[in-house]
């Protein structure tokens, strides 16, 4: 398991970025589809083992599954971008703009929805027998946590709003550490041990988490959660996309470019700006 000191998986998440912003729109859709639904299919996994097991932890144990599949298949979220696109334009890489930066993001939002939406209708068929009957229990489960992270928040005014957007800080903190953490080593089970813990982590704390809210809500609204799509999107999935940003870019990324990038460091011991080579 060998290790990849910061410096250089630094310099690795600049390139990461970089990439994705000049990455083709077909293969940046086909990359966050895929990445949304395997990501989700987890989510389905890890709620089912709750309910069935009745221990959260177990679930939380589990769910991590899927993202280290996703990651190591080179699959992209939503999450993981916002953390890693932007520090390809702050290092000032040739071509890279602000505009790009909101293309990939575009594009990989659209594709992770379009993934979580597919299982969102797969599971909600095979927990209704092709709604031909009632969800069955994991489909009730999923019904009510709709509702409890929508209006749940929603009854608490101006309180329940920063208590979401906090936990989307705090989940895309972890997430990201989690999508970092496999740049940390260049072995296969390296990279899984390290992003395995931050993942159940967040998980098992409750956080909020863009992708997997988008298979939990559509879902939840199939399976007769007592919310609206407008519930969903105002007292859940915009501030917690605000939440990730603030939480993956800053407590990530900026915090390790700022201490480990070599153009920063030289900004900093300089006192001005190092143009890019």
């Amino acid at each position: 398991m060998a290790y990849v000191v910061p410096t250089e998986f630094v310099t690795k998440m600049i390139d990461a970025g970089e990439a994705k912003v000049f990455m083709s729109t077909r293969d940046t859709l086909i990359r966050a589809y895929m990445a949304g639904a395997i990501l989700t299919l987890a989510a389905a996994f890890a709620v089912t083992v709750n309910v069935q097991t009745g221990q959260p932890l177990a679930g939380a144990i589990l769910f991590p599954v899927g993202f280290c599949l996703l990651y190591l298949m080179g699959f992209d979220l939503l999450t993981g971008v916002m953390t890693l696109v932007p520090l390809a334009l702050i290092d000032k890489r040739p071509g890279v703009t602000l505009a790009g930066v909101f293309r990939n993001w575009g594009l990989v939002f659209l594709g992770n929805f379009g993934g979580a939406f597919t299982v969102a209708v797969l599971m909600a068929i095979t927990f209704t027998f092709g709604f031909s009957q009632e969800p069955n229990a994991v489909g009730q489960a999923i019904g009510h946590i709709g509702e409890g992270r929508t209006v749940g928040y929603a009854e608490h005014g101006a309180a329940g709003m920063l208590t979401l957007f906090v936990r989307g800080v705090l989940c895309n903190w972890m997430v990201s550490t989690g999508v970092v953490a496999a740049m940390m080593s260049t072995s296969v089970s390296g990279k899984v041990i390290g992003m395995w813990m931050p993942i159940m982590l967040f998980f098992y704390m409750g956080f909020e988490h863009s992708i997997v809210n988008m298979y939990l809500f559509p879902s939840g609204l199939m399976l007769g959660g007592q919310f609206s799509i407008m519930d969903y999107l105002i007292w859940n999935e915009i501030p917690t996309i605000l939440g990730n940003l603030v939480g993956g870019l800053a407590f990530v990324g900026l915090a390790l470019y700022a201490t480990h990038s070599t153009r920063a460091t030289q900004r900093a011991a300089s006192g001005k700006f190092v143009p890019a080579e």
